[in-house]
């Protein structure tokens, strides 16, 4: 690990965990303290965010239920600590700038920056902080075993908000760009800046998306479920979609890239200025060739108006007929 790389993740642990002390292993309530119905949120943030925090306070109970049914907790667990950075904060500061939160599903804590601009895949503040809640609730549903970086992100995204215009022009840019990425090479786009993470997001929602609708809503819950009881995420996976990872990602570009790939390209600006240009140029050549037929009916012409001049003209009296 780079030396800048240890400092950030040694900054955010450190301020994470000199924060609330009663999360304890930040779990499901394994000393019976576990809450019922939606799940409890804690929220801290300074003076100046306030108004965020209110916010997340008003956050509609019935998403947060609906977060833990998609990834299939019954019971939410302990309290989840949701920390409002401001900006030039240290954690806000050593964060990368396209980044508007996290989340540290172990220990059932979200930090959010509310005065970035939500990036991609986020439409909203509201959906940043569901989002990451997501990641903690999935984190308690799958026993705190590791999860694909691709998956994690992936539900989140198909959890925390709608599929919109954004995100099919985001997998449209990655269909041209990133053609049947494989998902080991899917896991590195994360972290490789704004226009590969954006790409990255687009993708894994997508596949989430479709594994979901083709295979049925408890999907995920599934995966989560298995690996809670122990198995391999490529075993959990396999018994809940009917392969193994990299064939149902192969499966779903094949499905969409006639749509996500040809069909953009031909309605493209670029393809509509090259057909216009098309048509101009056959025009002007049928032009040029209409021209040309009738220079040539002129000429013609007057060959045969210089020939009319040799004949002898009509007798006295005229033409006998």
């Amino acid at each position: 690990m780079a030396a800048p790389m240890r400092v950030l993740v040694l900054t955010i642990g450190l301020l994470l965990l000199s924060g609330v002390s009663s999360v304890g292993d930040g779990g499901d309530g394994g000393d019976g303290s576990a809450s019922t119905g939606a799940p409890e949120l804690v929220v801290t943030a300074p003076p100046e965010l306030a108004a965020a925090a209110e916010r997340v306070e008003r956050l509609d109970r019935n998403q947060l239920v609906r977060l833990m049914r998609f990834v299939g907790l019954d019971d939410p667990g302990a309290p989840i600590h949701v920390a409002l950075e401001p900006r030039g904060s240290a954690v806000e500061t050593a964060t990368p700038e396209w980044v508007a939160g996290f989340a540290y599903g172990a220990l059932g804590r979200v930090v959010v920056f509310p005065e970035r601009s939500p990036p991609y895949p986020y439409g909203s503040f509201e959906e940043v902080v569901l989002h990451e809640l997501a990641h903690v609730l999935a984190a308690r549903a799958a026993g705190y075993q590791e999860l694909p970086r691709w998956f994690n992100e992936g539900l989140a995204v198909v959890a925390s908000g709608t599929w919109g215009l954004d995100d099919r022009s985001w997998l449209t840019l990655a269909a041209v760009v990133d053609s049947e990425t494989p998902l080991a090479e899917l896991e590195d786009m994360f972290a490789a800046g704004r226009a590969r993470s954006g790409r990255a997001y687009a993708m894994s929602g997508a596949f989430v998306r479709d594994l979901v609708t083709r295979k049925g809503a408890d999907t995920v819950a599934r995966v989560l479920a298995g690996r809670r009881r122990g198995l391999s995420f490529a075993e959990a996976f396999r018994r809940s979609a009917g392969a193994d990872p990299e064939t149902a990602a192969r499966a779903f570009w094949q499905r969409y890239s006639i749509w996500y790939r040809w069909v953009p390209i031909a309605t493209s600006s670029l393809t509509l200025w090259i057909g216009v240009t098309g048509l101009a140029v056959w025009a002007a050549m049928r032009k040029r060739r209409r021209r040309a037929l009738m220079e040539e009916l002129w000429e013609a012409e007057d060959e045969l108006a210089e020939s009319d001049k040799d004949l002898p003209g009509p007798p006295p009296g005229g033409w006998v007929h």
